[in-house]
């Protein structure tokens, strides 16, 4: 028996067939690894640093999407489990300010964007405008934040590299 897709994954397949989402693909900033609903594997390229991989995994939980903003969690792509605290993506100030192994047990990065991390800072309305979920550009709001972290000269690679 077939059972009928929900809105909201409908809404996420429409977005990675966006242009604007396949144009980040094509560029080499992001591939969709897969969807198992409702969490999807995003990874997403990272400069080449010593003992650091070149795309970091990141899932996102995204039930009641695009209303809802997706929740996104550093992945281990081979082992498809939370990837381990000293291969979190780190940085001299900007990048482990956002990659928090400690915050919320890793279950979420450190974003206005971010579902989870947005409860409880109301201040980040205001003070990060730019930062927040907007359901109308869907998931590539929130890649295009993290490759801008990873792809900014703050970025130093892995966190026990």
């Amino acid at each position: 028996m077939h059972t009928p897709t929900s809105p909201d994954r409908l809404l996420f397949e429409q977005d990675l067939t966006a242009p604007e989402f396949r144009c980040g693909a094509l560029e080499g900033r992001w591939r969709h690894v897969g969807t198992a609903w409702p969490h999807a594997i995003v990874a997403v390229s990272a400069p080449q640093r010593p003992n650091s991989p070149q795309e970091f995994g990141f899932r996102f939980e995204l039930s009641g999407y695009r209303l809802n903003p997706p929740i996104g969690q550093p992945w281990d792509l081979d082992a498809n489990t939370p990837l381990p605290a000293p291969r979190w993506p780190n940085g001299k100030a900007i990048v482990p300010s956002v990659f928090r192994p400690t915050w919320k047990h890793g279950q979420c990065l450190y974003l206005p964007c971010d579902r989870m991390s947005i409860e409880g800072h109301d201040n980040w309305r205001n003070e990060h405008p730019s930062r927040l979920w907007q359901p109308s550009r869907g998931i590539v709001c929130y890649l295009e934040q993290i490759h801008e972290l990873l792809n900014q000269s703050d970025y130093t690679g892995v966190v026990a590299a």
